[in-house]
């Protein structure tokens, strides 16, 4: 599987990690009275899609950067790759 890395251009899967969920970005706040039950569904309730998904990938033979790979779970097909920064700073909204 080829990941159009935005700043590096075409790189081979094999040089990420990959993590999980994207929208593991959006962490509890950790001062809220219900923080404990926050984080329990944070760590614990995770959906397995089949079909389009964001996935967190972090660059680990690279740039070290970290990416949001949108692509479908059951061809493989990646339709976007973002800079995991940039979604973070607009709240982990799909554009």
């Amino acid at each position: 599987m080829i990941i159009n890395h935005p700043l590096l251009g075409p790189r081979d899967a094999s040089e990420f990690y990959y993590l999980g969920d994207a929208s593991l970005i959006n962490r509890p706040d950790w001062q809220a009275e219900d923080a404990i039950a926050q984080f329990h569904d944070y760590l614990y309730l995770r959906d397995n899609p089949a079909g389009k998904h964001r996935e967190l990938w972090y660059h680990e033979q690279g740039d070290r950067s970290w990416l949001v790979v949108t692509r479908d779970t059951t061809t493989h097909e990646i339709t976007k790759v973002e800079l995991a920064r940039d979604v973070a700073l607009t709240g982990g909204q799909d554009k």
